[in-house]
């Protein structure tokens, strides 16, 4: 059975209104957009204690008549959604994640950067597009998911209705170690499998959730008890406004 990566997003890719004015951090708009990369050493035992305890939380007269509680609200009914679970909710599963190994990388842009490169893309008649934002984050993500397994599979937390399976194997395959054979042919490092799933389905994506949750509060509004109760499950943050990090992401991305 391969190793499983979680990947999932924080944060909107928004920078502009329809007049074309910044609104990066304005009501609802976010001045960062990240994504998130989880490995898991006993996922099937988290995923069980995962659902042990929301069913115990759905039980508990507590949370009753909470509408986040109730299956026909589809939230934390039906899995956990650190923006959508009550603080109580919360603790209870930041206190069972703190349990588990876990390596966590996430990557961080701040948007008042991405304002820049679409303006000086657009003076070139060009147009700064999500995806390929997102692609280039992906990439740089998966060359710090360090590994020795011969294959993995590396699922997406669900975003937008387009399959970009292509798009983003292609993006992970930038980020691998290619050897050289004899004939001039280029042997991957590993092979991978690509999948899309929704958090309900996949308890690996509920936890990354939680763990980005816990960087962008952070970032976005300076509290950062979430990230340092879970400190020691970060491998490492990509901030791509550090110098060093972005000049070497410039070479690496041509951007």
């Amino acid at each position: 059975m391969p190793v499983s990566y979680y990947i999932d997003e924080a944060g909107d890719l928004t920078l502009f209104d329809k007049k074309g004015r910044v609104i990066v951090g304005s009501d609802g708009v976010s001045r960062t957009f990240m994504l998130g990369g989880l490995r898991l050493y006993e996922e099937e035992v988290l995923a069980q204690k995962l659902e042990e305890l929301r069913q115990n939380l759905l039980a508990d007269p507590y949370f009753k008549n909470v509408p986040s509680m109730q299956l026909s609200e589809g939230k934390t009914a039906r899995a956990f959604h650190a923006k959508d679970d009550l603080p109580e909710v919360r603790y209870e599963v930041f206190k069972l994640l703190s349990k588990f190994e876990a390596e966590v990388v996430v990557s961080v842009r701040h948007k008042t950067g991405l304002v820049d490169k679409a303006r000086l893309l657009f003076e070139r008649g060009r147009k700064l597009r999500e995806n390929d934002v997102y692609d280039e984050m992906i990439t740089e993500l998966m060359v710090y998911h360090q590994h020795y397994e011969p294959r993995i599979e590396v699922v997406f937390a669900r975003r937008g209705k387009a399959p970009r399976a292509q798009a983003l194997q292609e993006a992970i395959n930038r980020s691998m170690f290619h050897e050289v054979l004899p004939d001039g042919s280029r042997k991957p490092g590993y092979e991978f499998d690509v999948h899309s799933a929704h958090p309900w389905e996949r308890a690996g994506l509920q936890v990354v959730d939680y763990y980005l949750w816990a960087v962008q509060r952070s970032y976005e509004r300076g509290e950062t008890r979430y990230y340092e109760y879970l400190a020691d499950k970060f491998k490492l943050i990509i901030d791509w406004d550090d110098p060093e990090t972005a000049a070497r992401l410039k070479s690496m991305f041509r951007i």
